[in-house]
């Protein structure tokens, strides 16, 4: 099945496509809703969920799974395949694992203010790619969760529009998002509050 990608998302090859469980969606509308329930029931999950330590390759994987589960037989697995975006999969456990170390060693310390290190955390997962689609979402979601249930802070707005959808609100985040690749953080902190 070929699905139609807005800008900025990454393509399934065909053998990720292959992982649709629902074989009697047709299009990418269709696909949506039922991503869309899926990842209520994840964040359902997640907001319940006791896990003591959420920055960590367990949890990270098992909320992938939770909010694509349903959808996608290869949720909560690492990408196979090399993206135009992403460390080559090789990479994927290896800087994830970085990162982890990373955002635990800035709590520790307070590096950074709350915000800063759930944005950063949120960039680096998109940047590293893990999984074959999903990645801004999840990624989304677990800052989040990590603001609020680690951190002590409200959950971010995202730009408060829908990020799925083509529009102003995701070419800015993505804008923003190339500007953190290149080292300048402050258009994704603003973007986030915004």
């Amino acid at each position: 099945m070929t699905f139609d990608y807005p800008q900025g998302a990454t393509p399934l090859d065909h053998d990720e496509s292959e992982g649709l469980r629902l074989t009697h969606i047709t299009n990418r509308e269709e696909l949506n809703i039922f991503e869309a329930k899926n990842i209520q029931e994840g964040m359902v999950w997640a907001w319940r969920s006791r896990s003591k330590n959420m920055v960590d390759e367990r949890f990270i994987r098992q909320l992938h799974k939770k909010m694509f589960g349903d959808v996608w037989r290869w949720a909560g697995e690492f990408r196979k395949s090399n993206k135009n975006i992403g460390v080559p999969r090789e990479m994927i456990g290896i800087e994830l694992r970085h990162l982890c170390e990373d955002v635990q060693y800035w709590m520790a310390h307070n590096t950074y203010d709350a915000d800063e290190i759930a944005a950063r955390f949120h960039h680096r997962l998109v940047a590293i790619h893990l999984f074959p689609n999903g990645n801004g979402r999840h990624a989304r979601m677990i800052a989040d969760l990590l603001l609020e249930k680690k951190l002590g802070a409200i959950r971010f707005t995202w730009g408060g529009r829908e990020l799925t959808e083509v529009n102003e609100c995701r070419k800015n985040y993505i804008q923003a998002l190339q500007k953190a690749d290149h080292g300048d953080i402050t258009p994704l902190l603003h973007f986030v509050r915004s």
